[in-house]
């Protein structure tokens, strides 16, 4: 599941435990799209989406919540969403820095 209005990727602690993934930031503070309130655990995990691979944080998911790409990770994987094919498809060139100089 992708969800870009959700900044950090949400997987589950059993998951990440698993693949030894350790908590590093506990009782993180996160605001659910209902109003609740809830703090959880963030870890630091490489993910790859087909040939894509990225480093980024990642929330220890509880209970029932979906396991999700948010949008952080989707910018370091470089892709998007495709609306029209419901795909995950690359984003193009990378931005750079320009060489300006400065006067």
């Amino acid at each position: 599941m992708v969800d870009t209005g959700s900044e950090l990727t949400w997987i589950s602690a059993e998951t990440l435990e698993s693949i030894g993934v350790a908590p590093e930031k506990r009782n993180q503070q996160f605001i659910m799209a209902n109003g609740q309130q809830i703090s959880r655990s963030i870890g630091f995990a490489i993910i790859r989406v087909g040939k894509n691979l990225t480093t980024d944080e990642v929330v220890f998911a509880e209970g029932n919540v979906m396991q999700l790409l948010g949008a952080r990770t989707l910018e370091g994987l470089n892709l998007r969403v495709d609306s029209h094919s419901k795909k995950l498809v690359a984003a193009g060139p990378l931005v750079a820095a320009g060489n300006r100089r400065h006067h």
